[in-house]
């Protein structure tokens, strides 16, 4: 398989390597580039790789929090230029979509689509329809996500920059609240470091087996490249395997804000200032482009 200049391009963006090593990896991995960054994790040649593929349309990710503070949801939507993605009718339209999700609850995106807007007597498919032909560009929701917790708790919505990247975080709280200002502080505090570092679960024992597994496999084989005795290397896989679990592990990372303390001892202290015990349930991380949906024309 030919490799091309792109490709090296690519894995170079996601690992860090050198362009001669990227490309002598991706040769050994016959253009395969998830191999290609295992070969070079390897050798020693990267750090744990980022994220695969790049955003690659514009559009704007909008977030929308209940009055309760129970429900909570994210939706984005794509368009084609920067240009609309900035612009305020469009903004609107996606903050609106997000309202919508929060309190009317869809199950689907068919569903969705079908629904009567919020406010309005058409359906969401219409009133995007709408937005096409006024803005003069195709557009896709992409996608939609939402929280609703019946029990005390809180969810925090946080859209980082213009839109590029967006969070929703669900904190539950058992006993009285004597400081809700301390607990929208910590629910802010968590999903900014959700959308800075970038975590893949909660806690270790939430990081998906395949993760997991395919993780050990690769320190193993590092640790096999030392050429120390057997019980050593083992030694080794799991001491990497525990900084691993430091770096996307949410409770287990250091806090962006004061490196000094751990994610888990800030939504401890959090808790003590709102006067109840806190606890992270469950969060989502979007990064706008990542779904790779093409925008199409919306159906009117």
């Amino acid at each position: 398989m030919e490799i091309t200049a792109k490709m090296v391009k690519d894995l170079r963006e996601s690992t860090g390597a050198g362009m001669m090593d990227c490309k002598k990896a991706l040769t050994e991995a016959e253009g395969d580039m998830e191999r290609a960054v295992d070969i070079l994790r390897t050798k020693g040649l990267a750090a744990l790789a980022k994220k695969a593929g790049r955003a690659t349309h514009e559009g704007v990710i909008a977030g929308n929090v209940s009055d309760s503070g129970l429900v909570g949801a994210l939706v984005e939507v794509n368009c084609e230029t920067d240009f609309v993605a900035r612009n305020a009718d469009f903004q609107a339209f996606v903050a609106d979509l997000a309202a919508h999700v929060a309190s009317a609850a869809p199950a689907d995106m068919d569903e969705f689509m079908s629904q009567p807007m919020t406010g309005r007597d058409l359906t969401v498919e219409r009133v995007l329809g709408e937005v096409v032909a006024r803005l003069g560009e195709n557009m896709v929701i992409a996608r939609f996500t939402r929280f609703e917790r019946e029990a005390a708790g809180l969810q925090t919505v946080y859209i980082h920059g213009v839109g590029n990247i967006g969070v929703l975080v669900e904190l539950a709280v058992d006993g009285e609240v004597v400081s809700a200002d301390a607990l929208t502080a910590l629910g802010k505090d968590v999903a900014m470091q959700i959308a800075a570092a970038a975590p893949v679960a909660v806690r270790r024992e939430d990081v998906p087996a395949d993760v997991v597994e395919h993780e050990m496999a690769i320190y193993k084989a590092q640790a096999a490249e030392s050429g120390k005795p057997e019980q050593i290397q083992e030694k080794i896989a799991l001491g990497r395997m525990d900084k691993f679990y430091k770096e996307v592990a949410l409770l287990e990372q250091a806090f962006v804000k004061d490196p000094d303390i751990t994610v888990e001892q800030r939504v401890a202290a959090g808790g003590t200032d709102a006067g109840a015990m806190v606890t992270v349930t469950r969060f989502d991380r979007w990064v706008l482009g990542e779904t790779n949906e093409e925008p199409k024309p919306a159906s009117c």
